[in-house]
């Protein structure tokens, strides 16, 4: 019984200070402020998952977000409403550090997202598989007006969206690159690094598939932001 009053003062006491913080009687550093914005330099935590979804809904949220990224973009007009695949609050992602094989366009949490993965996944990964940091991202495109696996008929894919991004592979600042057709067998340094590559990408993305889920993502890993939780 005294074990339960406990956790009811500390269930009490949590919620006061969430209250007051909301209201902004209480200050807490940004990092550990559910609702303070999304700082992609900042050391990821538990409440970044928290900070990503806000981004879905609230659109200023997330134009915020990305502007702190890092990441070179230019801004895209809405497409028609009675489009069937309509885009809305999109941008192109142009580059930034490291390089893209090609811009790609993408929905700005899925840009944010991105950024995310590369200063706290990628990078990381690459600089502890071989020292030294990715330079540029080979990727197979992210928008396309499509169904799920290109079927006839079924649920529009995430590209259909821009809220996806596939990825081939990576070139290191040495010029050596690593593709996930043909790296991601094995059990060299090149397989680790990929490995690494997608459990970092876990953290970022809703969903995340690699050659591990089936054979249609045999070279690619699929990165989307949609609404399932999905890492494999």
């Amino acid at each position: 019984m005294r074990v339960v009053k406990v956790l009811l003062l500390l269930s009490v006491l949590g919620f006061g200070v969430l209250f007051g913080v909301w209201r902004g009687w209480v200050s807490l550093p940004d990092a550990w402020n559910p609702w303070a914005p999304l700082d992609v330099a900042a050391q990821p935590n538990w409440l970044t998952r928290y900070k990503l979804m806000r981004l879905r809904n609230d659109p200023q949220l997330c134009e915020q977000a990305l502007e702190g990224s890092g990441l070179r973009f230019v801004k895209q007009q809405d497409s028609p409403a009675d489009a069937r695949c309509p885009l809305q609050n999109v941008v192109r992602v142009q580059g930034g550090n490291p390089g893209l094989s090609s811009s790609f366009l993408a929905s700005c949490p899925l840009a944010v997202a991105f950024a995310l993965f590369d200063r706290h996944g990628l990078q990381p990964a690459a600089q502890a598989v071989y020292g030294q940091p990715v330079s540029q991202i080979d990727h197979l495109g992210s928008f396309a007006c499509r169904n799920i696996y290109n079927r006839k008929n079924g649920a529009l894919s995430r590209h259909a969206s821009a809220d996806a991004l596939d990825i081939a592979g990576f070139r290191l600042a040495d010029g050596r690159r690593i593709s996930v057709l043909k790296d991601w067998s094995g059990q060299g340094e090149d397989a680790r690094f990929l490995r690494l590559a997608r459990d970092g990408a876990c953290e970022a993305f809703n969903v995340v598939l690699s050659p591990d889920y089936n054979a249609a993502h045999r070279n690619h890993f699929h990165l989307d932001v949609g609404s399932w939780w999905v890492c494999r």
